[in-house]
């Protein structure tokens, strides 16, 4: 029997996932007793916790990952190249594996609450060798508004949001392809 852990899916939706997909959604779901949103009464998952889970697999399969927040070990690709051929804008990102062009964004609480979806693509379709997306979401994510304890459904809502973009012709995504992933 094949598991359901983790929810994935990949975009545009008439192509088929390449390898690199299942091989990621393989070592999330290797993960899935340290990250997993889907239990109900899991909460305060935080994004570092989760690259940091996913760390091991992912060098494994070819990425770099970042170590820490230290400048020193941060995940940089650049954008835009001034004097001398040096980079004048670079972004920081969670994870990159640079034979594949894969860029790897890890979201919890800020990317169910906020905008942090959309900046990830956006910022995304910027970098320079960039052929694809990951996007790691909480299935789940659960927080306290005033005294009552709130769910929002990240992973749903940005598989939305990209079944929107590739059903759209209004928006041309510079990327082979997208893979959402809902720990």
């Amino acid at each position: 029997m094949e598991s359901d852990y983790p929810a994935w899916s990949y975009f545009p939706r008439n192509t088929r996932p390449p390898s690199w997909a299942l091989d990621l959604a393989a070592a999330t779901a290797a993960a899935q007793d340290q990250i997993s949103t889907a239990p109900d009464d899991r909460r305060g998952i935080k994004s570092d916790d989760v690259l940091r889970a996913l760390a091991p697999s992912l060098a494994e399969l070819g990425y770099a990952v970042e170590a820490s927040k230290r400048s020193a070990d941060k995940i940089k690709r650049p954008v835009l190249f001034g004097d001398n051929g040096r980079p004048s804008l670079s972004y920081e990102i969670d994870a990159f594996h640079d034979e594949h062009g894969i860029v790897v964004e890890v979201e919890a609480g800020r990317g169910a609450q906020s905008n942090a979806v959309h900046r990830d693509i956006i910022r995304t379709s910027l970098i320079l060798d960039a052929r694809f997306l990951a996007l790691l979401v909480p299935q789940k994510y659960r927080f306290t508004s005033g005294v009552r304890v709130e769910t929002k459904l990240a992973y749903a809502a940005t598989k939305d949001q990209l079944d929107a973009i590739y059903a759209s012709d209004r928006l041309q995504l510079p990327f082979e392809g997208v893979a959402v992933i809902g720990y």
